[in-house]
């Protein structure tokens, strides 16, 4: 496939914009080989390890501005295996999930388990989002805060339905780049790949003192839970700094400074000024344009960290992240079951804005002479 050689001065500095893993800064990766080569490799029962999920612990506390009894846990795997754990040891009865993309999709499945009954699944087309409604019977309210697949964010509201229901949010890309109030939720799970620049292999959640109580009453119960899957035992080895299996020590340490960092320059309010500013100039060019448009039509449900624009027909959105790739900007292509005729750009947090500007020179430039 034909590709463009671009012009140095409109390449941005750092040429990643995927969803996921993420871009990590260079200021992370010197994080490990300095203050962080003494740990790794260290036993993570010992106080150095202890002290730095601690310490990713009370950030993550700070930065989601958690309010009086809620905790921040954490668990071996990502989003993937919280949804079956939510599905042994959140899940009381019935769930209603919200589906708008691949993610929101997935935890429908897991929410399909035999010993539940039969979830409540509320399914809008791609490009599109959702609003719960509160249904007798259903004791979780499920859906993702943004959903990586499509680039739709949606408002987190508590809902009000049955006494003792909870309402569940999958934050895996919008933790640490969205604003919003985490007491409209009693859990906001996330892996911290995304915004929060760090490697796969755990997963944390902000969970309500409602959601506490449900994952205790249902280990109690006698209900059949998977060891590894226990949310009960994720609670108690996470008040004691750790979690039940060895975890990935570099992911504890990325996302260590990754949190220091946003928490110096201002916190959430910060980051969900940054990503707004980045996404929202791929959004402006694309109204502009004349070959592309946000995949996302209303603009309430635009994602500010994941911005997928589609191009009309004659317009080969594949050979355009292709020629890019050749020049080193790197992971554009749309989601693989999309299938569309679009390019998906990542505005994480860590991603300069000034960078997504360079971006889309470099677009316009390919445009012009692929």
């Amino acid at each position: 496939m034909p590709h463009v050689v671009l012009p140095r001065e409109i390449l941005p500095t750092d040429g990643r914009f995927g969803c996921g893993p993420s871009k990590i800064r260079a200021a992370q990766l010197e994080h490990l080989v300095g203050p962080g080569a003494s740990i790794l490799g260290t036993s993570h029962r010992k106080s150095p390890v202890k002290n730095l999920v601690g310490s990713t612990r009370a950030r993550l506390a700070e930065l989601l501005r958690l309010p009086v009894g809620y905790e921040i846990i954490l668990g071996n795997g990502g989003s993937t295996a919280f949804w079956d754990a939510a599905a042994f040891g959140l899940i009381e009865r019935r769930a209603q999930n919200l589906v708008f993309g691949e993610f929101g999709g997935k935890f429908a499945s897991a929410a399909a388990a035999p010993w539940l009954e039969a979830p409540d699944v509320r399914k809008a087309e791609p490009g599109t989002s959702l609003v719960a409604e509160a249904v007798t019977g259903v004791d979780v309210y499920a859906w993702p805060h943004n959903e990586t697949s499509t680039g739709v964010a949606t408002e987190i509201r508590r809902v009000h339905g049955d006494e003792g229901a909870l309402t569940v949010i999958d934050a895996t890309s919008a933790a640490g780049g969205i604003d919003f109030s985490v007491a409209e939720a009693d859990v906001y799970y996330f892996a911290p790949q995304k915004n929060l620049g760090s490697d796969g292999g755990l997963w944390y959640a902000a969970v309500s003192p409602a959601a506490i109580e449900r994952i205790e009453r249902i280990a109690a119960s006698g209900r059949y839970i998977p060891e590894f899957l226990s949310l009960k035992n994720a609670l108690d080895n996470s008040r004691l700094q750790q979690t039940l299996n060895t975890p990935a020590v570099s992911t504890l340490l990325l996302l260590d400074s990754q949190l220091e960092w946003i928490l110096e320059n201002g916190g959430l309010q910060w980051a969900d000024a940054r990503t707004h500013e980045s996404s929202q100039a791929l959004y402006d060019w694309a109204e502009a344009s004349e070959v592309a448009t946000p995949f996302v039509a209303n603009p309430a449900d635009r994602s500010p960290v994941v911005a997928t624009i589609d191009f009309v027909e004659g317009v080969d959105a594949a050979a355009i992240s292709d020629s890019l790739r050749h020049n080193g900007i790197v992971d554009t292509e749309p989601y693989r079951k999309l299938g569309r005729n679009q390019l998906r750009i990542a505005t994480f947090v860590s991603i300069e804005p000034d960078d997504v500007r360079q971006l889309i020179r470099s677009i316009d430039y390919t445009l012009e002479h692929l």
